[in-house]
């Protein structure tokens, strides 16, 4: 079955391991339809289910909160930081 496109195809190169042509070929010789008929009926799928699936749930958590999120993100490198030994601390509040 052909799909028609009222829209310009745009031609695009993608790189496919070997397993995936070779199960990509079998499924176009079942069918009938060319490998570029099979992505964008592969690609017109992925997109309907991303549009469903709408934004991450992560998405504008921080929204609500009154805390600057680079504020607590620097506060909680901080804690990464070494502790420096009291020689080198003292020396630093000479400077």
């Amino acid at each position: 079955m052909m799909t028609w496109y009222d829209d310009v195809i745009v031609r695009t190169i993608i790189d496919l391991p070997e397993d995936q042509l070779q199960e990509l070929s079998e499924i176009c010789r079942r069918d009938g339809i060319s490998r570029a008929e099979a992505i964008r009926q592969a690609v017109a799928v992925h997109v309907q289910r991303q549009r469903r699936a709408g934004p991450s749930p992560a998405f504008g958590l921080w929204h609500a909160r009154k805390l600057n999120a680079l504020v607590y993100e620097r506060r909680l490198r901080r804690e990464w930081e070494r502790p420096q030994p009291r020689a080198a601390r003292q020396a630093r509040k000479r400077r």
